[in-house]
């Protein structure tokens, strides 16, 4: 997993929990930005949500305020602080990764479940931009890997299944990643594995309209159960601050 792209990199590794925030401040501040930038306790809550999270976690307020702290050191996050209200951060990844607004929408979704399909991550991707088709994201991808933020584990020439993720992994864990979809490809979805996988995929390029469809508003189902409980974070938050 070393980077093809010549150009000065401005971003440093990340280690899971790091790259579960980044991935929640992302999915956040497209998803629901009148709540962003967000406050501990809503991190809390985006980091720990049970749906579209690999894996699930179980972190606390002194978890998070040590990863947002580790993050500001290495630039990826800022704290905003006005008057006496609650402390909130936001990222800063447009600059860190020197990225745009869609790419940036396919690494939040690598950074929050890791390695996958690229239907499976047009799929979830759209939730937060749209992505036409998956020729549409193929374009983004090549984007991405030119910069040395995405790497492809399937081989090359591979058409159906292809299972890509972000480069972000320290070196030893990348090689980690690396080794386990190559002693196990059919975990990600490999054709020969897992014929009802492949049948998907297949149905997905037949009938893309409504395939794609169907799929985002899944992913936007399990995106509006994660606003609902930051929401719920939120107006605990201000109960607290007003002595309700």
């Amino acid at each position: 997993m070393t980077p093809e792209s010549t150009t000065e990199k401005t971003w440093v590794p990340l280690n899971p929990r790091e790259r579960r925030v980044l991935g929640v401040l992302v999915e956040k501040a497209k998803t629901t930005p009148e709540y962003y930038p967000m406050t501990v306790a809503a991190i809390v809550s985006g980091s720990n949500q049970k749906s579209n999270r690999d894996p699930v976690t179980n972190y606390d307020a002194d978890d998070i305020e040590e990863i947002l702290q580790g993050l500001r050191k290495k630039g990826a996050v800022v704290k905003i602080e006005a008057g006496g209200r609650v402390e909130r951060w936001k990222h800063t990844l447009y600059d860190w990764l020197k990225v745009n607004k869609v790419e940036l929408a396919v690494i939040a979704e690598l950074l929050l479940r890791g390695a996958q399909t690229e239907g499976d991550l047009r799929a979830r991707a759209s939730r937060m931009e749209p992505f036409a088709d998956l020729p549409a994201l193929q374009t983004v991808l090549e984007a991405l890997t030119a910069k040395g933020l995405v790497v492809y584990l399937s081989p090359p020439g591979q058409k159906r299944g292809v299972v890509l993720t972000h480069n972000l992994y320290p070196p030893d864990e990348a090689e980690r990643v690396r080794q386990a979809f190559a002693q196990q490809p059919g975990m990600y979805g490999d054709e020969d594995d897992r014929p009802a996988r492949a049948a998907a995929l297949r149905a997905e390029a037949a009938a893309p309209g409504w395939v794609s469809e169907i799929a985002s508003l899944r992913a936007e189902l399990d995106a509006l159960r994660g606003t609902v409980q930051s929401l719920e974070t939120e107006i605990r938050d201000l109960k607290k601050a007003l002595g309700a």
